[in-house]
């Protein structure tokens, strides 16, 4: 059965929320519908309702700036609104910004980790929503990998940052309207979820008949997408995360590292999915730009049995332990607050695991209490 994105559903059966308002949208270019008309011509074109402004997270309305770039406000060329930046000095929208807004909306398709940072732009959005007695809307969309799974540390409080503002774990299984509604029990925002229909938990983007838009310059594939919960931890160090490559975050490497070596060593610990193929790639920017690297291509044989998180752990640990004179974690974030990798992981405790020689599977079995504290929390969220 063929999923209709609540934009769809929008558009078809809830216009009456629209009647007479002037809207807001937060939306990238995975704001669409599924024949791929953009959610901004299509509420441009409703005859009851008028689109005043625009409002863009990281990478802009246009998704056409690299990852941690600043983006400017300004007015957009092809429709003359203006275009509010979530992603810059300010990432919740200002009372200025929502002057002319009656309701605002957010569509963007988000990827199924914490340390996506569309998930806290929408977290921003609800407080401001709710500190000026406006509505918003979500529009929801599929978890492009399924509603089932939940995976590695919760994110404690003291680690907060724009990879990361509420207690979630790194692979949370929700889609984003659900979010949106756990999020809110702190915002108490006036919020109206709009479904999807077709969509069932167990459904990874590629069942459900949309198409792949990117959501982001690095996300190019649903297979960057599986693998990304693991493989984004390699943004907290000195390794390349395959960023400036045709498969970022399914490559990961460095000029220093032995990829046969790697591969081998990777494969003998028989990981449940996933085979390691070592490969060699220069990044066109980011880390290394210009520099072969060695290292391994995640190739994801059996997705149910994958789990991303852990095995990013063993490569992280993998690697730390053939390279332990070259291999070293990021002092600061970009944000420049503590080691970039404790904003991802959401605490210190899993680094600090890792160079005290932890196994992996002593640190996995660390936070799955806080995983069925948050199965029993999540399950009251679902809309499927």
């Amino acid at each position: 059965m063929r999923t209709l994105a609540g934009i769809d559903v929008l558009l078809t059966r809830k216009k009456d929320l629209l009647v007479g308002r002037r809207l807001g949208l937060v939306t990238n270019p995975t704001g669409a519908t599924s024949d791929l008309r953009s959610d901004i011509d299509a509420l441009r074109s409703l005859p009851r309702s008028e689109l005043v402004a625009l409002f863009g997270p990281e990478h802009g309305i246009h998704s056409d700036v690299q990852d941690g770039i600043a983006v400017a406000s300004g007015l957009d060329r092809r429709t003359g609104l203006p275009v509010h930046s979530l992603y810059g000095p300010q990432k919740k929208p200002t009372g200025a910004m929502l002057s002319n807004v009656d309701v605002l909306i957010y569509d963007m398709q988000d990827v199924g980790a914490r340390f996506y940072t569309y998930l806290w732009t929408l977290y921003h959005v609800l407080f401001a929503v709710a500190e000026r007695g406006l509505e918003i809307i979500v529009l929801d969309r599929p978890n492009p990998l399924g509603g089932e799974l939940v995976e590695g540390p919760m994110l404690d409080p003291a680690f907060a940052s724009f990879v990361g503002e509420y207690p979630i774990p790194i692979r949370y299984g929700l889609t984003v309207g659900e979010l949106a509604t756990l999020f809110n029990q702190t915002a108490r925002a006036n919020l109206t979820v709009i479904p999807m229909e077709g969509w069932r938990r167990s459904a990874w983007y590629d069942r459900t008949g949309l198409a792949w838009v990117l959501p982001s310059p690095n996300m190019p594939t649903l297979d960057t997408a599986i693998v990304y919960p693991g493989t984004c931890l390699f943004e907290g160090t000195n390794l390349s995360e395959g960023r400036g490559t045709t498969k970022p975050f399914e490559f990961v490497g460095a000029p220093w590292v032995e990829a046969e070596d790697l591969a081998e060593a990777m494969n003998r610990r028989r990981l449940p999915g996933v085979a390691f193929r070592p490969v060699y790639f220069t990044p066109t920017y980011s880390k290394f730009s210009g520099q072969m690297c060695g290292g391994v291509q995640l190739h994801v044989l059996d997705r149910a049995l994958f789990h991303p998180v852990e095995a990013g752990l063993y490569l992280l640990s993998t690697l730390s332990h053939m390279y332990l004179d070259r291999f070293s974690w990021l002092p600061t974030s970009w944000e420049g607050k503590p080691p970039h990798f404790d904003l991802l992981m959401g605490t210190d405790s899993v680094r600090r695991q890792l160079e005290a020689g932890v196994p992996v599977p002593e640190i996995v079995e660390s936070w799955q209490i806080g995983l069925e504290g948050f199965q029993e929390k999540r399950a009251g969220l679902f809309l499927y």
